[in-house]
């Protein structure tokens, strides 16, 4: 007789505004079962993970909990409902020691000791400062945390991101142990390897919905990929730049990277960025590639390895570095870059700033000829432009891009550029990349939509733990190959990545 659902969630649906984040998603998690969370970037699993967990509240659906409806109100709340996450980045408080780290969550630390002892941390001093560890050990504390607190429901989400080896293998061996032991486990992994070898069953999202659950056993990998895989481009079929715009790549680099390296998350990564090219890259979140382009536009330093502009080396100590050295950041998060209550004009000739000693100068030299240009070329919506806070989301991203355009630079790096921006818009700034580089410029793209990356760039590389897995030319960026790269499964010569 099959067992009950420990969990069933049905009709969940959230929105934020206009943007539909889960449209009638569903899952369904037995006892003693480790059920993996599927989908490609945006399908909806952090939303649905955070109304599992309290963080959010749905606008709709209905999850059973041993039968019974529940609807969290905090993640306080669920833990003590019986749902306890562990995510890729600790919820340890740095400033406290790990015992007084348990009593926060209310978790018995004498519970937690014979996790320890499995995990190799029974030497560890309780009253050590959290803050004073490194983020592997904090990671298998933080599982050891949640299972000492004996939740009715696991939930783990790339927990094996940046842990070396032999301390995957070892939250690997407590996933199994608590299956062992009648309980049930949520994984959410990108690497399609883990899902294959320790998942019992797999639900996979696509746009907010539920659109199947499959039997993750090794060789069901591409019945995955195409259930992930299984939506339109969304108009975005064909190359949006004009051929006439379209010229050889010159030799030249603008940029070179050797072996540049940052702890666990990005390994020895070597590539070149040549004049007039868009290069892309393509990963799955958590890959390296957030370390990359921090350590690329000054934001970190690496732990090792080289950047040469027009092969001398730089050492980048602060982003203004690697604005002097002519390369520039677009982020995904456009808040980070814009100065919501000033104007479109003040946002735009903001590298100004270093040249005044004030604000109050900064709209006398502020070159307003040059900012009514990039804009313009970008199309801007400027009729709110007192304050660039009530632009649109995509207006917003463009007054970014028209601040590089202003100011001048030789390479553009953009992350996710386009990320919760309508596809009129998208076009617009592929556009505007593919213009750019036929000009002369470099620009180094990472897209999550990995249909994108064929419309905009002229080749792509690959980013998996943490290294360069692969490389292809544009015109055979397939998606579902690219997919299967960026999950582990092969390299471009067709075997299986390291």
């Amino acid at each position: 007789m099959t067992k009950a659902p420990i969990l069933n969630v049905s009709g969940l649906a959230k929105r934020f505004g206009k943007v539909v984040a889960l449209q009638s998603a569903s899952l369904s998690v037995a006892p003693g079962e480790v059920h993996a969370l599927m989908g490609a970037n945006g399908a909806g699993k952090s939303t649905l993970v955070k109304v599992l967990t309290g963080a959010l509240r749905g606008d709709g659906g209905t999850i059973l909990l041993n039968g019974e409806e529940r609807s969290f109100r905090s993640p306080r709340e669920a833990r003590e409902g019986g749902i306890v996450s562990v995510y890729q980045d600790p919820a340890l408080v740095p400033d406290l020691s790990i015992r007084d780290n348990f009593r926060v969550a209310g978790v018995d630390f004498d519970k937690g000791r014979p996790w320890f002892a499995k995990f190799g941390l029974d030497r560890l001093d309780p009253g050590m400062r959290a803050g004073d560890l490194p983020l592997a050990k904090l990671r298998m504390i933080d599982l050891a945390r949640a299972l000492a607190s004996d939740p009715l429901i696991l939930l783990l989400d790339e927990i094996t991101a940046s842990l070396s080896a032999d301390l995957a293998e070892l939250a690997f061996r407590a996933v199994r142990r608590w299956r062992d032991m009648g309980r049930s486990i949520i994984f959410i992994s990108h690497r399609l390897a883990e899902i294959s070898s320790i998942c019992d069953r797999a639900t996979v999202l696509r746009d907010g919905r539920t659109v199947g659950v499959i039997d993750p056993a090794a060789g069901h990998e591409t019945d995955i990929v195409n259930l992930m895989l299984g939506r339109a481009t969304d108009g975005l079929d064909d190359r949006p730049s004009d051929p006439s715009e379209m010229k050889p790549l010159n030799a030249t680099n603008h940029m070179e990277v050797r072996g540049l390296s940052v702890g666990y998350r990005l390994r020895d990564v070597s590539f070149a960025l040549r004049a007039g090219e868009v290069l892309g890259v393509a990963a799955l979140e958590g890959q390296g590639q957030h370390e990359l382009f921090e350590c690329l536009s000054g934001l970190r330093a690496p732990d090792s390895g080289r950047i040469l502009r027009q092969s001398r080396p730089v050492a980048f100590r602060h982003p203004a570095d690697a604005i002097d050295a002519g390369i520039v950041l677009v982020p995904a998060d456009r808040t980070e870059a814009l100065l919501p209550h000033r104007s479109v004009r003040e946002n735009v000739t903001l590298p100004d700033i270093r040249k005044v000693g004030s604000w109050a100068k900064l709209s006398l030299v502020a070159d307003r000829t040059r900012a009514v240009r990039a804009t313009a070329e970008l199309e801007v919506d400027t009729r709110a432009e007192s304050e660039v806070r009530q632009l649109s989301g995509g207006n917003q991203q463009k007054v970014v891009i028209a601040r590089w355009i202003a100011s001048g630079f030789e390479v553009l790096l953009c992350y996710d550029p386009t990320r919760g921006i309508d596809v009129g818009t998208k076009r617009q700034i592929y556009t505007l990349l593919r213009k750019m580089a036929a000009g002369g410029a470099s620009v180094l793209l990472y897209t999550s939509e990995l249909a994108e990356i064929r419309i905009a760039c002229d080749r792509a590389l690959v980013m998996f733990g943490g290294q360069i897995v692969g490389e292809v030319p544009a015109s055979r960026a397939d998606e579902a190959e690219l997919l299967q790269m960026a999950h582990g499964i092969v390299s471009t010569h067709g075997t299986p990545a390291s």
